[in-house]
């Protein structure tokens, strides 16, 4: 019994898989330190929470460029040089943050251009570094790697704000950018391992039409927008990281501020060490949907709660439900897109899972100034349950779809397009 519901490790297996994982999972943590810090960092000079929210609609605009960029790109040049090549540009921005925690006076607005920029640089390196996974592990793994993924993910967001918290209340901020500098030793080590990852045979040249191909057949594709609505919507009134550090302030403050970050990550982690079970589980569109109305009402008992313990588990329930999304979402994405269309159709991934909670963190911001912290939460909570259901009855082939169809379906599209490039290359100049 215990093997059916375990995780699956066999993708680890395969050595260039690994090496990403390793990588992405040390940049990950560090990632998370600097995650939960700016914001931090914004409250403790402003005390403003429509500052902290203003800061995710400050990240949005870069990726709403730079996705679709990204995604031309990594249908063209070598996903591994993306990867690597952002992964420095990273590098650069984090010594920036150390020297601008170091000062006297922080610059809250350099906080700000730091974070547009990091937002960009991830427009061009997600699209890529997802583009990269179905050519490092067979289509049949897409489940495993999904989860594998998700866990070192939650790893990373449990560790990496319950450090964070700690070394804000005991060392300083300064101390929180240095531990993510360091960690860049060991993701750019490995990838820098990674063989090449070339861009497919026939490569469409990057271009808008290119990028407005890419838009057309995600817009052919019921399961594909089905899964970017509902997790905008369940984000987007239900995200409500940007009032952590205020909330935080009701049962502790900088300590406590980690746990929230901690326990919706540890509902994740715990989907994904049981998630043998998703593999077998076909309707990938039922699952998405139902996962995101629990989101939702994990959030509105966070909301509610009066005692840290069960605000803990309002969170630890929405990051459980969260995850069985992720796992389903990722899933169809990697099992039913092309590879010529792969880093396009990722660009566009990222914009559907970064815009929702970005456009969430100022929604939240700006309905506590008129609700309340915990009513802005709890509301958000509300109108995501609503909307999920609303959703649901708007796409009924979403509902219905199954797995196994959107896989033969993928194999065929390759099949026709593998004979086009061949016909085309057999034609006479």
């Amino acid at each position: 019994m215990s093997r059916r519901i375990a995780i699956d490790l066999s993708p680890l297996r395969i050595r260039d898989f690994r090496l990403l994982f390793t990588a992405a999972g040390v940049s990950s943590f560090g990632s998370m330190l600097t995650y939960v810090s700016i914001p931090f960092q914004i409250k403790a000079l402003t005390n403003d929470p429509l500052m902290v929210g203003l800061l995710g609609l400050c990240e949005l605009v870069p990726v709403l460029f730079m996705a679709f960029v990204g995604g031309a790109l990594a249908d063209y040049i070598d996903r591994r040089k993306l990867v690597l090549y952002s992964e420095a540009a990273f590098t650069a921005l984090t010594f920036l943050l150390l020297v601008n925690a170091l000062l006297g006076t922080p610059q809250v607005w350099l906080l700000f251009v730091i974070a547009g920029l990091a937002a960009a640089i991830d427009g061009v390196q997600r699209p890529a570094m997802d583009a990269m996974i179905p050519r490092l592990a067979p289509a049949e793994k897409m489940p495993a790697v999904a989860a594998l993924n998700s866990l070192r993910w939650q790893a990373a967001q449990i560790g990496g704000p319950t450090i964070a918290g700690l070394l804000i209340a005991g060392a300083g901020m300064g101390w929180v950018y240095a531990v993510d500098l360091a960690t860049f030793v060991v993701s750019l080590g490995c990838l820098a391992m990674i063989r090449a990852v070339p861009p497919p045979e026939a490569a469409d040249r990057p271009s808008l039409r290119s990028v407005v191909d890419g838009l057309r057949y995600a817009r052919s594709r019921p399961e594909l927008l089905g899964t970017y609505l509902i997790d905008i919507n369940a984000m987007f009134f239900a995200f409500p990281i940007a009032l952590y550090p205020f909330l935080a302030d009701r049962y502790g403050g900088p300590a406590v501020l980690g746990l929230f970050y901690a326990a919706l990550s540890a509902g994740s982690m715990v989907v994904t060490l049981t998630s043998g079970w998703t593999g077998r589980v076909h309707r990938h569109g039922l699952a998405v949907t139902l996962a995101a109305g629990a989101w939702g009402l994990g959030i509105v008992l966070f909301g509610v709660a009066n005692a840290l313990w069960l605000a803990l588990i309002g969170l630890f329930i929405a990051g459980a439900s969260d995850m069985i999304s992720g796992i389903f979402r990722s899933t169809i994405w990697n099992q039913t897109i092309p590879d010529h269309l792969r880093g396009r159709l990722a660009g566009i991934e990222m914009i559907s899972y970064l815009t929702g909670p970005m456009l969430g963190q100022t929604r939240a911001g700006l309905s506590a100034r008129f609700l309340g912290n915990p009513g802005a939460v709890i509301w958000g909570g509300v109108a995501c349950v609503i909307g999920t259901v609303a959703l649901g009855a708007a796409l009924p082939r979403f509902l219905r779809y199954d797995g196994r169809d959107g896989l033969k379906h993928k194999e065929a599209e390759e099949a026709a397009r593998a004979e086009a490039v061949a016909a085309t290359a057999a034609a006479p100049a």
